[in-house]
């Protein structure tokens, strides 16, 4: 089933590069946009990928996951663009959070938006999954954004087949999902079948952590501890990445692909159970979405 899911996605890659002007993938360094990025050397070989990477720095990245990012730009020789948060702070166009639950990970939307306007991207490709999240589950492969960069979950496009509807207004432009219809099992195996690299991170290490709320988080300049709170060295690892102050870790022995694949298979706990920021509200992705998040 993996060759029926890479031959989907590279024809949706396809798809996006002949209906639209100036696409760019949407590079977080983990391992769903990793894998986006192998599919897309796949889909234009033996030609470069035809489209820049963008990374929307929120400043509180895991280090690893910005060493991993400029080896890989190195290594393929593609463009990379980088949006700031801190610059849209510094603006003034969002404003820092406070508090023992401050992240960074709402304001990527305006510093997002702001990027795609400023290189004047009409798709803008990203690596979320139906499975991950109930907002993303209905969300269409091809998304179309209207001209403030929203997405109206009520408005959609059918999407019969393969036909892909790209037709957009001036201002407009579309998300597009290649590995929309895979699952984390699938990411897994796949990244053990094509021997694709990923960060460290995503395999057992240990690290210096804190107890919040039933998850741990990895120390960092970036979180204020509560007064009960105390920092001890765990063996943890991280099954989805996002930034230092809202993405948890689970205790884990797992060192290698084979033993995440067991590990995933027999979890009770979904990959994204652990991220602060999707626990907010009920609707806590839908709204970010709305207004125009990955």
């Amino acid at each position: 089933h993996l060759k029926e899911l890479e031959s989907e996605s590279i024809f949706i890659l396809r798809e996006v590069a002949a209906q639209f002007d100036n696409p760019a993938l949407l590079f977080s360094g983990g391992k769903d946009s990793i894998v986006c990025f192998h599919l897309a050397r796949k889909a234009f070989h033996p030609a470069r990928v035809p489209f820049p990477l963008v990374h929307i720095d929120t400043g509180h990245n895991f280090p690893e996951t910005i060493e991993f990012r400029d080896a890989l730009v190195a290594q393929y020789g593609v463009k990379l663009i980088v949006g700031s948060v801190q610059e849209s702070i510094d603006q003034g166009k969002v404003q820092e959070e406070t508090g023992y639950h401050a992240s960074r990970n709402k304001l990527q939307t305006v510093t997002l938006l702001d990027t795609i306007e400023g290189h004047k991207i009409d798709c803008a490709i990203g690596g979320g999954r139906r499975d991950e999240e109930k907002a993303r589950a209905k969300e269409r492969v091809f998304s179309h954004r209207d001209e403030f960069g929203q997405w109206d979950p009520k408005n959609q496009r059918p999407e019969l087949w393969n036909l892909y509807n790209g037709r957009k207004r001036p201002g407009e432009h579309f998300r597009a999902f290649p590995i929309s219809n895979w699952t984390e099992m699938d990411v897994w195996q796949y990244i053990l079948h094509e021997g694709i690299d990923i960060p460290s991170i995503y395999f057992s290490h240990q690290r210096p952590c804190f107890l919040r709320d039933g998850v741990w988080y990895a120390h960092s300049e970036f979180m204020r501890l509560k007064p009960e709170e105390s920092v001890m060295e765990k063996r943890i690892r991280f099954r989805t990445i996002g930034d230092m102050t809202c993405t948890g870790a689970v205790e884990s022995p797992a060192s290698d692909l084979a033993m995440i694949i067991e590990e995933v298979a027999s979890s009770r706990v979904t990959e994204r159970g652990s991220r602060i920021d999707d626990k907010r509200s009920e609707a806590a992705m839908e709204d970010r979405k709305k207004e125009g998040y990955f």
